[in-house]
């Protein structure tokens, strides 16, 4: 699928059931740059609820940075970034850390702390941002450790599990505040194979419980293949293809062929 059929497909989308304001993430002419280092070129994205869409594209390309810039954590050069239809480029920290409150990073080193237990990990963000008591806050912990598989190293401390057990404890903190888009830097790389197609089932899992809506960038075209529904392809800051994965192999676009071809 094209750029124009993409535009033209997520028009008639939005005209047949969700608009614009209801679509969890609409991405819009979206700019970035770093000096003289163009790094996102007028991309244009659509998300929507409950469905898993993944963007690929080789090393450099602007994939985890168009994920911070989602997360608020960069602004963009030029572009509009709207989360539930509410534009988010410029807003003050303030506002912007309320609609953070709908939004889960998972980034590619789980990012947990490492003096902190596995179970004082997830619940910080509860402490900070929940109106819990005590045992409220402590259930909910222990059902979303319960969720990734992760109930029964409640006290052990980041350095004492694997890196894809960090992982799933980062998820489950991502998790906490019941936000429904989350965002995920390279969930598989660096994995075994194993470990990889266990990371990709609990994503499925997670969505389907919860009706979250996930976007994952990655260079890992095998274990995307496991759970994507869309795939969108990024090339020197522009999407070239917008997709399944079947419509990227059926594609023309000697780019496209030869990025799948690279990665098989």
């Amino acid at each position: 699928m094209t750029v124009a059929d993409r535009s033209k497909a997520r028009r008639s989308g939005q005209s047949a059931g969700q608009t614009a304001d209801q679509q969890p993430l609409v991405i819009s002419g979206l700019c970035k740059s770093f000096g003289p280092q163009k790094v996102l070129d007028g991309v244009d994205l659509t998300a929507e609820r409950g469905q898993t869409v993944v963007v690929l594209g080789q090393s450099g390309t602007g994939k985890s940075v168009l994920l911070k810039l989602i997360a608020g954590l960069h602004q963009p050069d030029r572009g509009s970034i709207k989360i539930h239809g509410r534009e988010i480029v410029g807003l003050g920290m303030d506002s912007l850390n309320e609609i953070r409150k709908k939004i889960g990073f998972l980034f590619q080193q789980a990012a947990l702390y490492d003096s902190l237990t596995v179970e004082e990990n997830v619940e910080f963000p509860l402490m900070r941002h929940a109106k819990l008591s005590d045992s409220e806050r402590h259930e909910k912990v222990r059902s979303l450790l319960a969720s990734v598989g992760m109930e029964r190293d409640l006290s052990k401390m980041p350095s004492d599990i694997s890196g894809g057990m960090q992982k799933r404890v980062g998820l489950a903190r991502a998790l906490a505040l019941d936000r429904d888009i989350l965002l995920f830097d390279e969930p598989t790389s660096g994995r075994d194979p194993i470990t990889s197609t266990a990371v990709g089932n609990l994503i499925i899992k997670l969505k389907k419980e919860r009706e979250l809506t996930p976007v994952v960038v990655t260079h890992d075209v095998h274990g995307a293949k496991a759970f994507a529904e869309r795939v969108v392809l990024l090339r020197e800051g522009r999407i070239v293809i917008d997709g399944t994965f079947d419509q990227l192999s059926q594609s023309r676009d000697p780019f496209v062929a030869e990025f799948l071809r690279d990665a098989a």
